[in-house]
């Protein structure tokens, strides 16, 4: 019942910040519409331009339902120390609520942009810029390089990029296994590789699809769908401060905040 409470008690707070975000977006440009629809933008060498400012792309609440898979799947991938890990956890010990980087594939309800070179020349880097949670950013290899034979473990691991026809492949190792798939605390390890696949479906639509290959913490391999939609061309990135152990706020929530489990409890 105490668990319920507090966790209660930090989703009311965690809306009231998201209502404050989007109640400041809408005072500076106006009342949301639906994404627009038309062909895909393209760079004047053809590459799709995946530039804007998006929302969603990720999991935030439950990545086995957002992603499209059936309930119950994790529960029979997750090996038996990742499921005892996930009945321990509740949201209370989340990291991300507790300014701490949110890793991959997870987004957060706030906006980001993905940022490529605008040459004449085929683009060495690509950058994704988040709002949300320390302006976290990550850094996109471009140029053909490969992974390092041992990665320092990340929040958001070593990528390296590649063009598929007009698909985006970001493929990433070398994470920590700190950060949390979603707030239900689906966890993984160290050995963790993900293989995103953006593509940009129209206009005002991207696709990612993701697979998660961790055999650390999951029996095989599975692969998640995600939307992101784009937002109106006057939307700008906010400031956001939010910094490890932030204690503005906490004395609004019943028994305060536990410290975030960043262990994967092994």
């Amino acid at each position: 019942m105490k668990h319920t409470v507090l966790a209660v008690a930090i989703a009311v707070a965690a809306l009231l910040v998201l209502a404050q975000s989007i109640s400041a977006q809408n005072q500076l440009y106006g009342w949301r519409t639906a994404p627009p629809t038309g062909p895909v933008p393209r760079l004047p060498d053809g590459t799709v331009d995946l530039n804007g400012v998006w929302i969603g792309g990720g999991p935030v609440n439950d990545m086995e339902q957002q992603g499209g898979l059936k309930k119950g799947t994790l529960d029979s991938l997750m090996l038996p120390w990742a499921k005892a890990l996930v009945a321990k956890r509740d949201v209370t010990m989340e990291p991300h609520n507790q300014c701490l980087p949110m890793g991959v594939p997870r987004a957060t309800p706030f906006p980001w942009r993905f940022v490529q070179n605008y040459t004449h020349k085929a683009a060495t880097h690509l950058f994704i810029l988040h709002e949300g949670n320390i302006h976290s950013y990550r850094q996109i290899f471009m140029d053909g390089r490969r992974h390092p034979a041992e990665p320092d473990p990340t929040w958001f691991g070593h990528s390296i990029g590649k063009w598929e026809g007009d698909t985006l492949v970001i493929d990433t190792v070398g994470y920590n296994d700190k950060f949390w798939f979603d707030r239900v605390g689906h966890p993984h390890t160290e050995q963790l590789h993900t293989i995103e696949r953006w593509t940009r479906i129209d206009l005002g639509h991207m696709e990612n699809r993701v697979t998660i290959d961790d055999p650390g913490a999951y029996s095989q391999p599975f692969t998640l769908r995600f939307m992101a939609d784009l937002t109106p061309p006057t939307d700008e990135l906010l400031e956001y401060i939010c910094q490890e152990n932030n204690q503005f706020g906490v004395e609004t929530i019943p028994g305060g905040l536990k410290p975030p489990d960043i262990s994967n409890g092994r």
